[in-house]
């Protein structure tokens, strides 16, 4: 089965995992962290070395231990030249961690931007981003113990789960638990402790850096939102999501409206509310952005055939914004990317009018 067909199959646990997302944000609010602090495997100890009982040698003569004496002198020069005349190679460094397993997508992207791809052995089904990462049929809805213990990791990479953190911990495996953030210090937060577990800080702390930076002048560069509205599309079952979650304080930079907002002004919908057809044609947004490309093959061509969404301000001027479904979802070194496309559409606009 292709990518996308394994995508649509699971099409209706996406909202169910959002949700299920949030939930798991609201058990862990007692904690500033998005990241936990990895449970370091016991150390062995190395047995010490013994030293090999000196051999008996003959006695030399005068002469004999002149020349000896000369030859190694010879010796000790030739071995001072080569020193001298080659550098020695650089060691090789000694990570803490040497083989990382990953059951997070997000998680695999941070390990291989901040240079510990090298040291992943294996990554669940759904970590095919970058195309290096080693991608197996580990679960990353369901995650298998024993299937992870088979890769022979010293440590875990995974969404919390603390019933399979304890049992890998209790193996000697240590885990590295994310959750999704709800603010973009807490992205940097997440990526600086991906720094510190992997002794890659130089490295977390120059991508945040570079971050920062292509995010801000990419806010900088698009003219002022405010007062143009928006509607983001997180399945073709239109379910969207609000101000209230990540996707949105991401819209939410550039002073966009949001129309879900209404829909779920008492969170019951924990930020994710399923909105109707007509409910948004009657909304009208200017903007539409379309996160089920992937999942569910929809395009500005589809859009425009529903029922009544001809009439859409977003359709007919051309502003329906086709997304990568797994850039949007996840919150890691290509959130620079998702951001880059709200800014380019909001140019657009600035640039037509």
């Amino acid at each position: 089965m292709n990518r996308t067909a394994s995508k649509r199959a699971a099409l209706p646990l996406r909202v169910l995992w959002a949700l299920a997302a949030v939930l798991l944000l609201v058990s862990a609010c007692g904690s500033d962290d998005t990241a936990s602090s990895p449970t370091p495997a016991p150390a062995t100890e190395a047995a010490p070395a013994t030293e090999a009982p000196a051999a008996t040698q003959a006695p030399t003569t005068t002469t004999e231990a002149a020349a000896e004496a000369a030859e190694g002198t010879d010796e000790a020069a030739g071995s001072a030249e080569q020193t001298e005349d080659t550098e020695p190679a650089p060691a090789e460094p000694e990570y803490r961690y040497q083989r990382i397993v990953s059951i997070s997508p997000t998680g695999t992207e941070i390990l291989f931007a901040i240079g510990a791809g090298d040291r992943v052995v294996a990554v669940d089904e759904f970590s095919y981003y970058p195309p290096e990462a080693p991608v197996t049929d580990l679960s990353g809805w369901q995650p298998n113990v024993e299937a992870i213990a088979s890769y022979d990791p010293d440590l875990v990479v995974m969404g919390s789960d603390g019933d399979i953190e304890a049992n890998l911990e209790s193996l000697g495996i240590a885990v590295l638990a994310i959750n999704a953030p709800t603010t973009f210090d807490e992205v940097y937060v997440q990526i600086a402790q991906f720094g510190e577990t992997t002794e890659q800080i130089d490295e977390a702390a120059a991508l945040i850096s570079e971050m920062r930076s292509e995010i801000g002048a990419l806010i900088d560069a698009a003219p002022d939102a405010s007062g143009l509205s928006y509607y983001h599309e997180l399945t073709d079952g239109l379910y969207s999501v609000t101000s209230s979650t990540f996707i949105g304080q991401v819209y939410a930079l550039f002073g966009l409206d949001n129309i879900a907002d209404p829909a779920d002004s008492d969170g019951s919908s924990y930020g994710y509310p399923q909105l109707g057809n007509e409910y948004i044609v009657d909304a009208d947004p200017d903007l539409v952005f379309l996160a089920d490309t992937l999942c569910c093959g929809q395009n500005a061509e589809t859009v425009a055939a529903r029922p009544g969404w001809d009439l859409l301000s977003a359709v007919q001027h051309g502003r329906v914004v086709e997304l990568n479904d797994d850039i949007v979802s996840r919150w890691g070194p290509r959130l620079v990317e998702f951001i880059a496309a709200i800014s380019d559409a909001i140019i657009s606009i600035g640039a037509a009018s």
